[in-house]
């Protein structure tokens, strides 16, 4: 999808195209697309706040039973973080590309993504070809006879990483290790990555040294400052991994979504119905998750601010009652983990493993 700079004007009876998105754009309100400094301060402001607070709450606290609750708040509040600065990397939260780029940077730091390389992998290549086979790298399917190929250790973390609790272990092996801090960047965009990855190399040794020293000077062991790493750090960003893979798969993932074959694929079928518009509970939603379940308009055009998507949504489901959009449910994940476990790119279908595997599905 190219995106240009002009808002797309409203249409009044949209009709559905078979490959283009102009009648989509076309049913968005333009006020979708009107950016405000002061509501993206506010959720800025907010989000970090959560995440200073829970943080101040863990470094105080060992009791069990505080701190596995405070964990679970910890890895939603850095998954805030990483929902507002992904929308600063789309250039959609403030006004201004400045602060887009330098605020969307800062957010992105604490769950350990460099800012220039996720640019790249997610709005380019992840936006550009959403549910296009050996294009978009999120959790891309796997074929019966690419399965059947597999060696036994592959297979098992196969089906580990595609059950209803492998999304973080998928997360952190697929997308964070091998696609962000593996990631070898076109020529053009390496200096860039490159200093971003200098940038959150010394945030990432400046907060460890800041928690070291915090717990040595107040008459702490060198033990005491690992765990205090460990505690503030390490597990809030296993956690935010989960939440993250979590949100993608449920995102793209499900018996009715369709991955395309590279040249049967088209924009309506990668941004309208490659994704899903689904409800979360509202309390998770205005602290943590920020509309992002709101994806169908969010692949449709990038640059509509997180606090837009809600009308956008409406305005799309109103026009394209074809958009799948319902109340997000537990049992719908774990229905849709049990039965996209290989896909058929022929038959555009999802299957169990192959009946050729010996061990249960």
């Amino acid at each position: 999808m190219t995106l240009t700079d002009s808002v797309p004007a409203p249409a009044s009876s949209p009709t559905r195209s078979a490959d283009s998105l102009l009648p989509v754009l076309r049913a968005i309100p333009p006020e979708c697309y009107e950016r405000s400094n002061r509501r993206a301060w506010w959720l800025v402001a907010r989000a970090v706040a959560i995440w200073i607070v829970v943080l101040g709450a863990l470094a105080f606290t060992n009791a069990w039973y505080l701190v596995v609750p405070l964990w679970a708040v910890a890895g939603l509040s850095v998954a805030g973080l990483f929902i507002l600065g992904h929308d600063g990397a789309h250039g959609a939260l403030f006004e201004s590309k400045r602060l887009n780029r330098s605020v969307g940077r800062a957010l992105l730091a604490p769950s350990l993504h460099i800012y220039e390389s996720w640019v790249f992998g997610h709005n380019r290549v992840h936006h550009g070809h959403t549910v296009r086979q050996g294009m978009d790298f999120v959790w891309h399917p796997t074929t019966a006879e690419e399965f059947r190929a597999m060696s036994p250790l592959v297979r098992l973390r196969h089906r580990v990483e595609w059950s209803a609790f492998g999304s973080g272990l998928y997360y952190m092996r697929s997308v964070w290790w091998e696609k962000m801090i593996r990631f070898t960047p076109p020529e053009r965009h390496r200096d860039a990555v490159r200093k971003d990855t200098r940038f959150l190399a010394a945030v990432a040794a400046g907060g460890a040294a800041l928690t070291v020293a915090g717990v040595l000077l107040t008459g702490g062991s060198v033990l005491g400052a690992l765990w205090m790493i460990v505690k503030l750090f390490v597990v809030p960003f296993v956690l935010f991994s989960w939440v993250i893979g979590f949100a993608v798969y449920v995102h793209h993932i499900a018996p009715d979504i369709k991955w395309w074959p590279r040249r049967s694929w088209n924009s309506m079928h990668g941004q309208v119905e490659g994704t899903t518009v689904l409800r979360m509970p509202r309390v998770l939603n205005a602290l943590f998750f920020y509309n992002i379940f709101l994806h169908v308009p969010h692949h449709v055009d990038m640059r509509i601010p997180c606090y837009e998507l809600p009308r956008a949504a409406d305005a799309l489901i109103d026009a394209f009652p074809q958009v799948d959009h319902r109340r997000f449910r537990i049992k719908d994940f774990v229905a849709a983990t049990r039965a996209c476990k290989v896909y058929d790119f022929e038959r555009l279908e999802w299957s169990h493993y192959p009946k050729a595997d010996s061990t249960t599905a």
